[in-house]
């Protein structure tokens, strides 16, 4: 399929547990919405999704492409999130550009001077995270590892730079952590908000992103808590 110029674009975050949801008429977005906490991906959607086009006056299949965060992030959001863009735009013959939560982040922190941190609550004590340029090339791979530990595998490449940007809910939860190891240096980003409209954007701009519903897959730089569980189980 090819995609045109003028886009209607719906966009989904299940990375983290309230997650949010957008309508985009290219990059512009029409609306956006945070999700219910208290409730599961699973319980809301597609639901929340629907309600968004019908408040919208928009129908399914008005939507020319999808947008998806592909994490990390929760494990069970993300598999929600994605199997639900999929279900939606499968039959409709659409395609869905999959969009990294870390790249979200970045986007939406990043003033194009000084490096962004990215870091996503793991649990665990650990936090997803990965360190990119001022342009937004990555300059640390994703990594899942105590706070302090980051820092450490990070020691080089913070080493000369004068200012970094820390986005995302693991830096909020573990800011200490970033002040006493960096100072003055560690920079956190403006107040945290919805992710869709972010990714419904960076879909519209790298239309090349798109691919084929089945081809979507999460990322998880780690394997799921549930496999972990299953395996010590398996040993005791």
């Amino acid at each position: 399929m090819q995609i045109e110029a003028h886009l209607l674009i719906l966009a989904l975050d299940t990375s983290s547990r309230g997650g949010s949801a957008a309508l985009l008429r290219n990059e512009g977005i029409v609306c956006e919405r945070e999700g219910d906490a208290s409730r599961t991906h699973g319980e809301r959607l597609p639901g929340e999704l629907m309600r968004i086009l019908r408040d919208e006056r928009v129908g399914i299949r008005d939507i020319d492409l999808y947008a998806v965060a592909t994490g990390p992030g929760s494990f069970t959001g993300l598999r929600v999130g994605i199997a639900t863009i999929q279900g939606l735009a499968l039959p409709n013959g659409r395609l869905v550009a999959p969009v990294s939560t870390f790249d979200a982040l970045v986007a939406r922190a990043g003033d194009g001077r000084r490096p962004v941190a990215a870091w996503i609550d793991a649990h665990r004590g650990e936090v997803f995270a990965a360190l990119y340029s001022p342009d937004g090339q990555l300059v640390q791979p994703a990594s899942s590892l105590s706070p302090d530990a980051t820092l450490s595998a990070w020691r080089s490449a913070l080493a000369d730079l004068p200012e970094v940007i820390f986005t995302g809910d693991g830096a909020v939860r573990y800011a200490d952590v970033i002040h006493e190891r960096l100072g003055s240096r560690g920079i956190p980003a403006a107040a945290a908000g919805p992710l869709a409209g972010t990714i419904g954007a960076i879909a519209f701009a790298e239309r090349s992103r798109a691919v084929h519903p089945h081809a979507i897959v999460p990322t998880y730089v780690r394997r799921p808590d549930a496999e972990i569980a299953r395996d010590r189980a398996a040993r005791t």
